[in-house]
């Protein structure tokens, strides 16, 4: 099994790597393979809502990171979104590169578990976890939980690293997000099958 860590930030070295890197080893010691993704620091464009993405599971614009993305998710079984707060929200960078990854490449996460964790100097973390999550949400993904809200503080790369209940923290949500791969797996093997949902309606709000 396979998880994948996106790190929503443009700093490869910085303290969302490092609450990254943390789960990372605590997944490896828990059987579970782990990759971390880094979007970088190259420019990404955000969606324009042409819809050319529905027949083709890819983004229209292949000159950057977006596909690449979806054809990783698509070996994964599961991922964790990790951002620093700017203006109390995810980075810019994440939610382009997410929009347009579950819009053109959604099958590649649907029911696949997923957690988000933030890091901010201070405030931020927590709306900035509840955005991350509604792509989960949307996608009939489980969401993996830990004993607190999913949280680092740091200003400067490896401040993080003092923050000994936000590691703590992180290394939990690996060991939670490990046990649910593994119950997910045994339900298969047992037999248990996904649900079979409903997808044609659809209501405008507006006559």
């Amino acid at each position: 099994m396979r998880v994948l860590l996106v790190n929503g930030s443009a700093r490869p070295r910085g303290n969302t790597a490092a609450a990254l890197e943390e789960m990372a080893k605590t997944l490896e010691q828990q059987g579970i393979e782990a990759k971390i993704f880094q979007l970088g620091g190259d420019p990404v464009r955000d969606c324009i809502g042409c819809g050319g993405c529905a027949k083709k599971n890819r983004c229209v614009f292949d000159d950057d990171i977006v596909n690449r993305l979806i054809e990783e998710a698509e070996q994964a079984d599961g991922f964790v979104f990790g951002t620093p707060v700017y203006y109390a929200h995810p980075s810019g960078r994440i939610l382009s590169v997410l929009d347009r990854a579950f819009y053109a490449g959604s099958s590649a996460f649907r029911r696949k578990p997923g957690a988000a964790l933030a890091v901010a100097r201070r405030a931020g973390t927590t709306a900035s976890v509840d955005v991350m999550n509604k792509y989960f949400t949307i996608a009939e993904m489980p969401v993996a939980s830990s004993s607190y809200w999913n949280v680092l503080h740091g200003a400067k790369p490896g401040e993080v690293s003092g923050d000994g209940e936000g590691l703590q923290t992180v290394r939990n949500l690996a060991r939670n997000l490990a046990w649910l791969l593994r119950c997910i797996e045994a339900g298969k093997a047992s037999g248990i099958e996904p649900p079979q949902n409903e997808y044609g309606s659809r209501t405008n709000f507006i006559r």
